[in-house]
C-alpha cells in the first residue's frame, strides 16, 4: 500500500507542496541568503503582509524546510536543509531511473535496427 492510497503525505510530498508557491520559494531564498530573519524583516522585502509571511513560514516549517526559535519577543527563522537535501536525492534517484529506462529503450531500438539490417 502506497502513502498516497493511505491518505498520508510523505516528507518529499510536503517539501514539493511547500515549494510550489513562489512566495515560499522567495522566503526560503531570503533566509538562505540572510542566515536568520524575523517574519517582519522578511515581509519588508516582499509585497505581502507580515501575517501572510507568518502563514507561509508555518507551511515551510511543517515541511521541515525552516525552523523558528524565540529570541526575546521575536521569532527568528532559519533554513533547515535536510528536507530539501532528501527531496533532491529523491529527484536524482528518479532521474537516474528514467535515464536507465531510456538507455534500455535506445539499446533495444538499436539492436532491432541492427538485426533488421543484418537480415536484409
Amino acid at each position: 500500500m502506497t502513502e498516497e492510497s493511505r491518505g498520508t503525505v510523505g516528507p518529499v510530498d510536503s517539501v514539493l507542496a511547500a515549494l510550489a508557491d513562489p512566495t515560499r520559494r522567495q522566503l526560503l531564498d531570503q533566509l538562505a541568503a540572510q542566515g536568520e530573519a524575523t517574519a517582519t524583516t522578511l515581509a519588508a522585502q516582499l509585497p505581502v503582509s507580515r501575517q501572510a509571511v507568518v502563514k507561509h513560514l508555518a507551511v515551510l516549517d511543517s515541511a521541515g524546510l525552516v525552523s523558528g526559535s524565540r529570541v526575546g519577543r521575536e521569532m527568528r527563522y532559519v533554513v533547515r536543509p535536510a528536507a530539501l537535501d532528501a527531496t533532491a536525492r529523491w529527484m536524482a534517484t528518479l532521474a537516474a531511473d528514467w535515464d536507465r529506462r531510456l538507455a534500455t529503450i535506445k539499446r533495444l531500438a538499436e539492436e532491432a535496427e541492427a538485426a533488421e539490417r543484418d537480415s536484409s
